[in-house]
């Protein structure tokens, strides 16, 4: 039986996966929790295989707990189910560590060949990203642009456009003020702007956030 714990911020979410699984003879969901600093006090004390947790969540952003969760739990499969735009984030989270990304518009038997297939020890992407991530982007595409950003970058660029100043990136992700400057001016120079303002605008343009 495959061990599932759910992480989301809305209750309905977590009702409805638990439910979907909830006479199947593979899949057992063991655990749903709001939040993503929940995810570390639950496989603490509960076995689970295969994590399934989106992106926005409270307290810590599903990228970044994928990253420290991977570090101590190597064979812990873990997949992002989330709203937000697989030709975006699918590439970030899986350079995060994990084994898997799901756009929240698909179906039951989706959700449930993805969790076999990552368990299995594969990677599940759509097959749409699958092939999109074969062809040879042009310089100007949202894909390449986005390909520039390292993991990091992403995080401090969704956390900058929502508004959050850089001593509270800095708390949220556990490094220093100065860390957090490095990585904007970075932002600025890849994304070609000078100012806060134009690399918000140019990132929502580029469907990077």
């Amino acid at each position: 039986m495959i061990k599932v714990l759910v992480v989301d911020y809305h209750p309905i979410v977590r009702a409805g996966l638990k439910l979907l699984f909830e006479t199947d003879p593979e899949i057992k969901v063991v655990g749903t929790i709001g939040s993503g600093i929940e995810i570390f006090e639950f496989i603490r004390r509960f076995p689970v295989d295969v994590i399934i947790s989106e992106i926005d969540l409270p307290e810590l952003n599903g990228i970044t707990a994928i990253r420290a969760i991977k570090k101590d739990n190597q064979n812990l499969k873990i997949i992002m189910f989330s709203h937000q735009p697989e030709e975006i984030y699918a590439i970030s989270s899986i350079k995060a560590g994990a084994a898997g990304y799901l756009s929240k518009t698909v179906d039951v038997k989706t959700i449930r060949e993805a969790i076999l297939k990552v368990y299995g020890g594969g990677i599940y992407l759509s097959e749409a990203m699958a092939k999109h991530l074969n062809y040879e982007d042009t310089r100007n595409s949202k894909t390449n642009l986005y390909k520039r950003l390292s993991t990091r970058e992403v995080e401090v660029l969704k956390l900058l456009s929502s508004g959050k100043k850089n001593k509270e990136i800095a708390q949220e992700l556990a490094i220093n003020e100065k860390t957090v400057s490095t990585y904007k001016a970075r932002l600025f120079k890849k994304l070609n702007v000078t100012n806060l303002v134009d690399l918000i605008h140019q990132a929502e343009h580029t469907g990077s956030i």
